[in-house]
């Protein structure tokens, strides 16, 4: 993952671009309506069972918005809830709370969606040794969230993106005339531009199994597709020669299996392409 300085500059950029988008020259439906000095309280009800994600983000959010709206938390990020709870408080400007509602509503519905399968993954996992990942199957433009939603649920973070891990996949390694010389290549581009990143490298075989394993250097196999009986055999072949990694569609009813394989890791696209929104509103009182 990235460092936690680009993190923190990636959320700014998310919020920054959702206030750009939806309230553009201004909110006029506020403004026509509703004096500027008016202030007003809110709360951010829950109608919907799962695990709450992206309070702390909304508070970036209303900070952004308005420093001087007031937020009193009364859950927090990672806590398991249910219709009818309240998470938190917002005070302040009427016209300042209205303009955040949406971008925080929108954002903390999807954080919270993720963050809820991760869970349920999470548990799914209980008493083996893997772990769950994500992966870059996320909505454009809102990664970071998506991302820090996986944590939040007990998952952790694959890559962020192209440019802080290596991961020569099956087209990168057709492209580059096979494993061997995708691996090679790699790593000198890596030692000619000083860049100290780590390999992953997928095999679709047994076969590209065994190729990889003559290679030095390897952070990662990516076991990718591969049934029960040959993830066994991959597992027993990689031994403690690097770390090993299951992926293609494994859902709810595989993921068990797969991890009693032995795998290290389970990444799973499903956590962040494949939820539906939690059911939350933010209504004045």
């Amino acid at each position: 993952m990235i460092s936690e300085e680009q993190f923190q500059k990636e959320l700014t950029i998310i919020i920054q671009n959702g206030i750009r988008e939806d309230i553009g020259p201004g909110d006029y439906s506020s403004l026509a309506c509703i004096p500027d000095a008016a202030q007003g309280k809110a709360k951010l009800l829950v109608k919907d069972t799962g695990i709450i994600a992206g309070v702390s983000f909304a508070k970036m959010i209303f900070e952004n918005v308005d420093p001087t709206l007031e937020i009193e938390t009364f859950i927090n990020d990672g806590a398991a809830v249910k219709h009818g709870d309240i998470v938190f408080h917002v005070s302040g400007s009427s016209q300042s709370i209205l303009k955040a509602e949406r971008l925080v509503l929108n954002s903390m519905q999807r954080m919270s969606a993720i963050a809820t399968k991760t869970n349920q993954y999470v548990k799914l996992l209980e008493g083996t040794q893997t772990k769950i990942l994500d992966t870059r199957k996320t909505t454009p433009g809102f990664r970071a969230c998506e991302k820090w939603a996986v944590t939040i649920g007990g998952g952790e973070n694959h890559r962020f993106a192209l440019y802080d891990m290596i991961m020569l996949k099956d087209n990168h390694n057709d492209f580059a005339g096979g494993i061997t010389k995708a691996i090679n290549k790699t790593k000198a581009f890596l030692k000619h531009n000083n860049l100290d990143l780590k390999i992953i490298v997928e095999a679709r075989n047994l076969d590209e199994i065994k190729e990889i394993l003559e290679n030095e250097g390897i952070y990662r196999i990516l076991i990718d597709n591969f049934n029960f009986e040959d993830t066994r055999k991959a597992v027993a072949m990689i031994g403690d020669k690097c770390l090993t990694e299951s992926s293609g569609n494994i859902n709810e009813k595989t993921i068990r299996e797969y991890a009693e394989c032995g795998v290290n890791y389970i990444s799973s696209g499903a956590l962040t392409h494949s939820v539906y929104n939690m059911d939350l509103s933010l209504k004045a009182f």
